[in-house]
């Protein structure tokens, strides 16, 4: 399942849909947080991404864990850049399974509409709180999906 994709490798099949919906998380969170005006819009689109995002996440990092196990990539010089973008792999996965808890939350704690009702109850803070966790989280998403990227794509195009 996360080595091979109608006979191709799958990871990089597999990393676009995290490259796509990992910025659109991160995005949506931050909106929802911080423009009120736009959560009646955009309540289900940050559900859905929180939903979707740590799974690609998830796809991608195991297909690229079976993708390195290829004798090809044996050689000790590139074991370190595996490791290295492993290493940034794994943060994001970390970073974006907290941010889809925290815009889940959010999405039922902090009403859609003004004069809404939520389906969470919490005290003010708590909304704060949240939004500003999201804020951080989504900042920490980007970066790492752009680091663990960046090294995936110096591998591939610099020959290793």
């Amino acid at each position: 399942m996360f080595d091979r994709v109608l006979g191709i490798p799958a990871h990089p099949l597999y990393i676009h849909a995290a490259v796509v919906l990992v910025p659109l998380l991160a995005l949506t969170a931050v909106l929802y947080a911080v423009w009120p005006a736009s959560r009646r819009h955009i309540r289900w689109p940050l559900v859905a991404f929180a939903l979707t995002a740590p799974g690609a996440v998830f796809f991608a990092k195991e297909s690229g864990e079976s993708f390195s196990a290829n004798r090809a990539f044996q050689a000790p010089q590139v074991k370190a850049l595996i490791t290295e973008h492993e290493d940034y792999a794994d943060t994001l996965f970390l970073v974006i399974a907290a941010l889809a808890v925290v815009a889940l939350v959010m999405a039922f704690m902090i009403p859609a509409a003004a004069g809404g009702r939520a389906r969470i109850k919490a005290p003010t803070p708590a909304h704060w709180a949240a939004s500003g966790l999201s804020v951080v989280l989504a900042i920490a998403a980007a970066y790492y999906v752009y680091k663990t990227g960046d090294s995936g794509a110096h591998m591939v195009w610099s020959g290793f």
